[in-house]
């Protein structure tokens, strides 16, 4: 395959590539764009009529551009992917691929497959661009920053010095003829020189810091020749800033972590002294049923029959009085009712014998008998008023009968 058709055949799996990400086929970009970054396999029929090239990807001999470009988009393609998190990465990938991805990322190695495959294993010969966002993937997913401070100076130090490899130059003849020359330094342009300041602050102030290796990060800025005196007054005063806040973040923490177990102690506290509340009350209950158990029936039953015994004894100190009918009134009232109404029933007769003379002081007599039954509220009492005013009734009648018969004769 001629490098021509080869350039036009990476560019059009990067911009598909491009498009599956952007509309969220992760799988699909990823299978468009492996081919171009992985090396081909020895089965491979271009591997085959091309020898002098097996061995390297596809993208080893693009230009600078376009390594930069698929590189960075693989890079950011990772990220993507992490993000994803377990149970929507699984789902798409499937566990064991997903993981396998998400490794890449946390251990590093993704950093090796660049070097090896796109810069036939050549450290210093990748694009400052590709470590700056090789170097910021690992911040952001790897653990420990240890492996990304050790890729950084060993890009740096490759970078700044030519390489004395002979053997390494000898087995990539056919990659270096192929691949555009490789400029040392990294300054000689404007780009150049950005790009390089970026490498230095992910250095010096993200990676190196997250290591605690203050004192040799404002080292290295004071020695750097890449660093004017006015970038490296900048570059200290941010490093300075930095560890204030780190200190002041740490700060904060401890004193959460206190409040946190003065709260906890407290807590422990209450609930000890709860607990022992709980506990003398307890044995209060105990006692006091055990004492209750301990004390002698015989005072008991004392105190019961006391009451009793007093009752009894002034029941038996009273004069005897005749048992009381469970219905009717007491015999003394009864009596005195029974000698009223013979009273009464004379003063009835003898009042009939002078209705003819004034018939009202009759109907008086009639109303205070019925006001007198009304205010005795007992049957018995009424149905007895009621046969006496009958009978007196009946008197009246034939007294008055009598009479008409006389006073006719």
């Amino acid at each position: 395959m001629g490098a021509r058709q080869q350039s036009q055949q990476i560019a059009k799996a990067y911009r598909q590539a491009a498009q599956l990400f952007l509309t969220r086929r992760l799988p699909e970009a990823l299978s468009t764009i492996e081919p171009i970054i992985t090396p081909p396999t020895p089965e491979d029929d271009d591997a085959a009529h091309d020898g002098d090239l097996a061995g390297y990807a596809a993208i080893a001999t693009a230009s600078r551009g376009t390594r930069v470009k698929v590189w960075s988009f693989y890079l950011t393609f990772l990220n993507a992917v992490v993000e994803l998190g377990a149970e929507e990465g699984k789902h798409a990938f499937g566990g064991a691929r997903w993981k396998q991805l998400v490794s890449k990322c946390r251990d590093g190695s993704v950093w090796d497959d660049v070097v090896r495959d796109g810069y036939a294993g050549v450290e210093g010969d990748v694009d400052a661009d590709v470590v700056v966002n090789l170097a910021t993937l690992l911040l952001t997913h790897s653990p420990s920053q240890r492996l990304n401070q050790q890729r950084l100076e060993t890009y740096l130090s490759a970078s700044a010095t030519p390489s004395l490899d002979v053997s390494a130059h000898m087995t990539s003849s056919a990659y270096r003829q192929r691949r555009p020359s490789h400029q040392r330094g990294g300054t000689e342009t404007p780009r150049d020189l950005n790009t390089r300041l970026k490498l230095l602050e992910l250095y010096t102030l993200h990676v190196l810091p997250r290591n605690d290796e203050w004192d040799y990060s404002r080292e290295f800025i004071s020695m750097s020749e890449v660093l004017d005196d006015e970038r490296k007054e900048a570059f200290l005063h941010a490093l300075h800033s930095l560890r204030e806040e780190k200190e002041d973040a740490e700060k904060r923490e401890e004193r959460l972590r206190q409040q946190q177990q003065e709260q906890m102690e407290r807590h422990r506290k209450e609930t000890e002294a709860h607990r022992l509340e709980q506990s003398r009350a307890e044995d209060e209950r105990r006692k006091r049923e055990e004492e209750n158990r301990r004390q002698p029936r015989g005072s008991d039953e004392m105190f019961r029959k006391t009451p009793a015994h007093r009752t009894a004894a002034s029941t038996s100190s009273r004069p005897s009085r005749p048992a009381k009918k469970a219905v009717g009134p007491p015999p003394g009232l009864y009596h005195r009712a029974a000698a009223l109404f013979n009273a009464i029933q004379a003063l009835v007769a003898n009042t009939a014998h002078s209705m003819t003379a004034n018939p009202m002081a009759l109907f008086r007599t009639i109303l205070f008998l019925l006001a007198f039954s009304f205010a005795f509220g007992r049957r018995d009492v009424r149905e007895r008023i009621v046969r006496i005013l009958r009978a007196a009734w009946e008197k009246i009648r034939r007294t008055a009968g009598m009479g008409v018969k006389v006073s006719y004769i």
